[in-house]
C-alpha cells in the first residue's frame, strides 16, 4: 500500500465509523444539544460534512479560500440521510482530488493559509482533516452517553 491509498483508507474508515454512529442516532434526538452554545447533533453532522468541504477548497486553493460560498449555506435541517445524500457529490471529488495525487505531492505541496497564520505540508494538511471529524464522533458518542441513548458499536 502505498501514502495515497493509506490517506484514502483512513478517510475511508474515519467516514464509514461516524456514518455507523450517525445512524445509529434515532431521529428525535438530532436537535439535542448539551447547551445553548453547543452544536446540535444534527449541526454537528452538518459540521463535519460542510468542513470537509471547505478544508478541500482549501486544498485546492493552497490556503486561499477568496470568495469561498458554502453549498450548505440556504439548506435547512433535515435528518442524517438528507445531509449524507447532499454531500455525496463533494465528497466523490474530494476523495478523487486524492486519488488523483502523487505520493510526493503529500511532502511537496504546501497549504499556505496566511489569514490564520499556518503554513502545512499537504500530508499534515489531510491528517487534520481526518482528526477533525474523529474529534466529533468522539463529541458525539459523548452526546449519546449524556443523554442516556445507547452508543453503537464503532470499534469493530
Amino acid at each position: 500500500m502505498n501514502s495515497i491509498e493509506i490517506v484514502l483508507l483512513n478517510f475511508s474508515e474515519i467516514r464509514r465509523r461516524s456514518i455507523k454512529l450517525w445512524n445509529g442516532i434515532p431521529n428525535e434526538y438530532l436537535h439535542w444539544k448539551p447547551d445553548e452554545q453547543a452544536f446540535s447533533i444534527i449541526e454537528m453532522i452538518r459540521h463535519v460534512l460542510e468542513g470537509e468541504h471547505l478544508f478541500y477548497k482549501i486544498i485546492e486553493n493552497r490556503g486561499n479560500l477568496g470568495d469561498y460560498q458554502s453549498p450548505w449555506n440556504e439548506l435547512q435541517y433535515s435528518d442524517v440521510d438528507s445531509e449524507l445524500s447532499f454531500s455525496n457529490k463533494y465528497r466523490i471529488d474530494f476523495l478523487d482530488m486524492i486519488s488523483g495525487l502523487k505520493e510526493t505531492d503529500l511532502e511537496s505541496v504546501r497549504i499556505e493559509r496566511k489569514e490564520v497564520n499556518q503554513s502545512k505540508k499537504l500530508g499534515d494538511y489531510l491528517n487534520r482533516i481526518a482528526y477533525h471529524e474523529s474529534v466529533h464522533t468522539g463529541q458525539l458518542l459523548s452526546y449519546l452517553r449524556t443523554i442516556g441513548l445507547e452508543r453503537p458499536q464503532i470499534w469493530d
